[in-house]
């Protein structure tokens, strides 16, 4: 790269950099750190612990997706609540409900309880999940909501990426996983404490109830969310099962987990530029769709390396992360101002869809079709989309 063109790229990140409000952004950007690793860690761990007391895949599954439910009831409550009991003391109370529930799965331990459990936790992360979105697009100008958007990809995948990593270090036995997983939440209480006059507010808006209508207003961003929330809950949820059934131990399936998060970390920043620069985001959207489907249809075969394994899943979760990060550029692209609040809503909504439907419809396919049933579940929610965006992209303008 010419070294003009390289200065100039530097200037223009620095010049971003300064413009932006950190002590805001740190804020709502530890809460999403706290949401990856806490997810990260939690979906193999609580799956392994299933697994080992004899839960099937599909009730696994069905457990799992409790988080989708409770995502599902979030989306439309969490702003109101916000309104009323104001951003910051929402997100307090979220951390501590968050917590509270993470040490819940290490004291209860009848699987029926598991269910409820879910529920708060869940509950309590999508909270933390719409606000600390809310907060981080409130702190920098609207013309810099992509790079901004970059790094909370990439902090979000990091959480990813370091919680399935410190599960294959400490295991599934004992209190000290679930310790460390609801201090993690609760350390995010300390820079929300310390941006505490600084939340964005909140205002009412006239279309608040009508956020619906987004969802078939730009149906190739809420349709790549929802395969994404499908893919990575029901894929990081039952990775471990699939891995142990394909011959891997426990250690090592989880280190998978961390090479796909590693993916996301290294890749959402790049692509976020590229998205800036194409003409359509939904040609970067299909080729995403198309990666995702190869990959998981050519995942059985891969299984006898490791470390090839790694390698592709690396690249692989990379890349099918930008379903997320590039269908919200899209979506901010079309929309503004109260539109895109609302349209923000179902996004987020659509996600939950998917978390719903992502374990039950990957737990199911493994105990209908062995271990090559999780690749094949995977591939139907690309092949899906790929029908969706292909048509999108080539006969709507």
């Amino acid at each position: 790269m010419p070294k003009r063109k390289s200065d100039e790229i530097i200037g223009d990140v620095e010049a971003r950099l300064e413009r932006i409000d950190w002590v805001s952004a740190s804020a709502a950007i530890a809460s999403i750190s706290a949401v990856g690793i806490a997810l990260g860690l939690g979906l193999p761990l609580l799956s392994v612990i299933l697994e080992r007391r004899g839960i099937s895949a599909s009730l696994i599954g069905a457990n799992t997706a409790v988080a989708g439910l409770a995502s599902l009831i979030a989306a439309p409550l969490v702003t109101p609540i916000a309104r009323r009991l104001t951003v910051r003391l929402t997100m307090l109370l979220a951390i501590i409900a968050s917590a509270i529930s993470a040490i819940g799965f290490y004291v209860f331990e009848a699987f029926w309880m598991w269910f409820p459990l879910r529920l708060v936790f869940h509950f309590s992360i999508t909270a933390l999940f719409i606000l600390s979105e809310f907060w981080i697009n409130a702190a920098a100008p609207s013309h810099q909501r992509g790079f901004i958007l970059g790094i909370y990809a990439t902090v979000l995948s990091l959480g990813f990426a370091a919680g399935p990593y410190i599960f294959s270090v400490v295991g599934s036995e004992g209190f000290l996983p679930f310790g460390i997983g609801a201090g993690v939440i609760a350390f995010a209480a300390l820079p929300l404490l310390l941006a505490w006059n600084r939340q964005p507010p909140l205002e009412r808006r006239g279309n608040d109830r009508s956020f619906w209508k987004y969802i078939w207003l730009i149906p190739t961003a809420t349709g790549a969310v929802l395969v994404f929330g499908a893919v990575e809950a029901g894929g990081f949820a039952l990775f471990p099962v699939f891995g142990n059934r394909i011959g891997f131990d426990e250690a090592s399936a989880a280190q998978l987990l961390t090479a796909i998060g590693l993916g996301n970390v290294f890749m959402q920043i790049p692509i976020g530029l590229v998205s800036d620069r194409v003409k359509d985001r939904r040609t970067l959207l299909l080729i995403f769709a198309i990666v995702g489907l190869v990959g998981s249809l050519f995942l059985p075969s891969l299984s006898t390396n490791w470390a090839f394994m790694a390698g592709v899943l690396f690249l692989w979760g990379g890349v099918v992360a930008g379903l997320y990060t590039v269908g919200l550029a899209h979506l901010g692209s079309k929309l503004s101002g109260s539109d895109l609040a609302a349209a923000n809503a179902a996004f987020i909504f659509c996600y939950s869809a998917g978390m719903l439907v992502g374990p039950q419809v990957i737990g199911s396919g493994m105990d209908i079709f062995g271990p090559d049933g999780f690749a094949w579940s995977l591939a139907l929610f690309f092949g899906l989309y790929l029908i969706l965006v292909g048509t999108r992209r080539f006969f709507v303008r």
